[in-house]
């Protein structure tokens, strides 16, 4: 069965008010079957995106940093 998604394109939020508070918001995403993410933000392995600082950031967050691979260690 082929799940069906939306995407930005296909919403539009207009503020509001709404009785629900931001502690009852969950947002949390599977990257895969061993990888969930409290937040659904990847930032891409591009040498102008993503270095260890923007990674370990994310980490924290709970989203996750692919560094790119012509990082040094």
């Amino acid at each position: 069965m082929i799940k069906e998604y939306l995407t930005f394109d296909d919403v539009l939020l207009l503020p509001q008010y709404s009785e629900v508070t931001p502690l009852e918001i969950d947002v949390k995403t599977r990257l895969s079957k061993e990888i969930t993410l409290n937040i659904p933000l990847v930032s891409a392995a591009m040498d102008t995106v993503t270095e260890h600082q923007l990674a370990k950031a994310l980490a924290r967050e709970g989203g996750i940093g692919i560094i790119h691979r012509n990082m040094s260690i």
